[in-house]
């Protein structure tokens, strides 16, 4: 759960950067609103969360709630920010055994590190290269949302969850459309479709998981 809430706080991050003109003030003021109540909404959830172990403990069997992991990386450069949360799991365990410690191994093992390690080469040089190469600044968010979004379709084997892959692939494409719009003319609605829009799928990916792993 823990790495749900940083997840949505990617997304709000990605929100609060991003939504500017050429929205009107009030539908700026309102996404920024949506994603402060997304953000305290993942909270609420996490602080269940951290004390339904203690509750669920009883006759010698140990029920533990759920795995949730995420990665992220924030960039701003005039207009760049980013995130990435994705949620998988729920495991029980009986006998007054835990199984999470085993399992937060495993997710953040070899692969998982080589992932975040391209990760992050990819995302640098990226940028490095974009301003070289004199690009606008509108284009920086479209570029992590690419590669944050490409580092949880690479996840999704690593960590044997195909549901991961889903806010992936959308940030992803909402990366690529912004380069589009750049590349057609429409350079101010680069960061509300690459940068607000792939907040709205980060807080509402992790919103969701969130909810579904609060289930008893």
């Amino acid at each position: 759960m823990s790495g749900l809430l940083v997840g949505a706080v990617f997304g709000a991050v990605f929100v609060f950067v991003n939504a500017r003109s050429p929205l009107d003030d009030v539908v700026v003021t309102v996404l920024r609103v949506l994603a402060g109540l997304a953000v305290a909404a993942v909270l609420a959830l996490w602080f269940t969360d951290v004390r339904r172990p203690a509750a669920a403990v009883s006759g010698g069997t140990a029920v533990s709630g759920g795995t949730a992991v995420s990665g992220g990386t924030a960039v701003s450069g005039g207009t760049a920010a980013s995130g990435g949360a994705a949620a998988s799991g729920g495991a029980a365990v009986s006998g007054g055994a835990a199984a999470s410690g085993g399992a937060v191994r495993t997710m953040f093992g070899r692969g998982y590190l080589i992932v975040v390690a391209v990760e992050v080469l990819a995302l640098l040089g990226g940028l490095r290269l974009l301003a070289a190469l004199g690009a606008p600044t509108e284009v920086n968010v479209a570029w992590v949302a690419i590669i944050v979004g490409v580092h949880f379709v690479a996840l999704a084997p690593v960590w044997k969850d195909r549901t991961i892959a889903v806010p992936g692939v959308a940030l992803t494409l909402l990366g690529i459309a912004g380069f589009l719009m750049a590349w057609a003319g429409s350079l101010p609605w680069v960061p509300i479709v690459s940068g607000v829009a792939s907040g709205a799928v980060l807080l509402a990916g992790s919103l969701t998981a969130g909810l579904r792993l609060a289930r008893p």
